[in-house]
């Protein structure tokens, strides 16, 4: 690739970031608010929007692979006891922190300082590993993914899903009476959770044709590992990702800065450490998970989010048991089910 078609790939990655951080935010993505939402408003919702999302990217997957311009992919790993551990922890560190690796952006979004200490708590978690506990080296699969081998078929398929799940909003938007009433249609309908995952999907696929596959965990695991490859490009993207949501935020009107607390930012942290111990067991984050491993098919993936998604609701659930049972620590309960700030996660 020459250095000006590079540096194009580079820019529009970049750009591309920045539109996955603003879905982010407008869509309210979260797997801690996804499984509250299923247990307090027996609403699977989010958590189907997110499985779009991993459609969504496997569907661009395919029809890359069909037309023969796919990257090189990253590997599967086989499913151990340390998945299942890693997942727990993620688990865990989600429910602490009150949001997933992509809630805390869409928080951070919302001008919720104490989402700061998220990634600072994962990269400090990164960098604890070794020093602290030794993270089992992971067996990658030899097999290639399910989705590209049976490439051409999917393909198909998923032009037929991208037209059923396009066409009925665009028609609706076509046959407004005024164009404003048209964009506003289009506007409000692509910023739901389900089209906003939808978003989160395309943007990444872009970023993997033309740059190679990213995750902004990736980027803080690298930053504490010393990891000079790519790094440059990677750091760009989180920048993008993070001004992506606080653009959201901002003409979402949720742009509400919330000065950090001792307590809220300590749980932030500790919140992102534990989720980097549970990534680094896997291996990967939610935002891997459902971007990468789940698409592709991969069990460990699957089992992962899963796994994770069963802990949340299990703590959350353990809260309430707490807080019945104890009537002096309802006080205190809404750290646990909010945010730092008291809020809904990712709301």
């Amino acid at each position: 690739m020459s250095p000006m078609l590079l540096s194009l790939a580079v820019v529009i990655a970049v750009l591309c970031a920045g539109v996955m951080g603003y879905a982010i935010q407008r869509g309210a993505t979260c797997t801690v608010a996804a499984v509250e939402e299923l247990l307090t408003q027996r609403s699977a919702g989010r958590l189907i929007a997110m499985a779009e999302a991993s459609l969504w990217v496997a569907g661009g997957l395919a029809l890359a692979q069909t037309f023969q311009v796919l990257p090189a992919m990253p590997a599967g790993y086989a499913v151990n006891t340390w998945v299942f551990a890693g997942a727990a922890l993620l688990g865990v560190g989600a429910w602490l922190n009150g949001a997933c690796v992509f809630g805390a952006i869409a928080r951070l979004g919302s001008g919720d300082a104490n989402y700061l200490a998220t990634p600072v708590g994962f990269y400090l978690g990164c960098l604890t590993v070794g020093p602290v506990f030794a993270a089992p080296a992971a067996t990658k699969l030899a097999a290639e993914s399910p989705v590209l081998t049976a490439s051409g078929a999917a393909a198909v398929l998923f032009i037929v899903y991208a037209a059923w799940r396009l066409a009925p909003p665009l028609v609706r938007a076509a046959m407004a009476p005024h164009p404003d009433a048209a964009a506003r249609s289009i506007v409000a309908r692509v910023w739901t959770p389900h089209m906003a995952t939808g978003v989160i999907g395309a943007t990444f696929v872009v970023i993997l044709l033309l740059v190679g596959a990213w995750a902004y965990t990736d980027v803080l695991a690298q930053l504490a590992r010393g990891m000079s490859a790519r790094l440059a490009l990677g750091t760009l993207c989180l920048l993008a990702l993070y001004l992506g949501a606080l653009t959201g935020g901002w003409t979402a009107g949720k742009l509400r800065a919330v000065r950090p607390t001792v307590w809220g930012s300590a749980k932030c942290l500790f919140g992102g450490v534990v989720m980097a111990w549970g990534s680094l067991l896997i291996p990967g984050s939610n935002d891997g998970l459902i971007l990468v491993g789940m698409p592709l098919l991969w069990p460990y993936a699957w089992l992962a989010f899963g796994t994770m998604c069963v802990t949340i609701a299990a703590a959350l659930w353990l809260r309430r048991r707490l807080v019945r049972c104890d009537p002096r620590a309802r006080g205190n309960s809404s750290h646990f089910n909010h945010g730092p700030d008291g809020s809904t996660p990712a709301s």
